[in-house]
């Protein structure tokens, strides 16, 4: 029983994000329209996992890319500094475990189970860290890019 609630909670999870993604790509002029994507689900057991080094640590990624949309689970282990600073929009929640989003200019933020944040691109230099690990969904694509320029 409790495997169920916990996928329903997952379920939950995404389509709030899915639905915060459309709300802000409507309500943004400057933002590009998202692509037209049918209802579908996703099973995440079959998505391979990619290990990504960290300057400390590594990172297990699982992708689904949609058009201009990519949506991630992803896995820091214990320990994960990012190996680079990222200028990249994100929407970032936090599934389970807690990390810090470090900015280039020193400011951090902690984020733990349950927090989501959110920035379009080229608005922060930013990069994860994490002491016990973390799984996250991130959720990213053209509808975060910046038309300030």
């Amino acid at each position: 029983m409790l495997s169920g609630i916990f996928f329903f909670e997952r379920v939950n999870i995404f389509v709030n994000m899915l639905s915060a993604c459309r709300l802000i790509a409507c309500i943004s002029p400057n933002l590009k329209q998202m692509s037209n994507i049918p209802f579908q689900c996703i099973n995440w057991e079959t998505i391979e996992k990619v290990e990504h080094k960290g300057d400390v640590g590594v990172a297990y990624w699982q992708t689904v890319q949609l058009g201009g949309l990519r949506i991630r689970l992803v896995e820091y282990a214990k320990n994960y500094i990012a190996d680079h600073w990222c200028r990249k929009g994100h929407i970032v929640h936090c599934l389970e475990g807690e990390f810090i989003s470090e900015m280039e200019d020193g400011e951090c933020f902690r984020l733990s189970k349950g927090m989501t944040y959110v920035v379009s691109d080229e608005l922060s230099s930013h990069r994860s860290v994490s002491k016990e690990g973390v799984r996250l969904l991130i959720v990213d694509g053209d509808f975060l890019k910046n038309d300030i320029n």
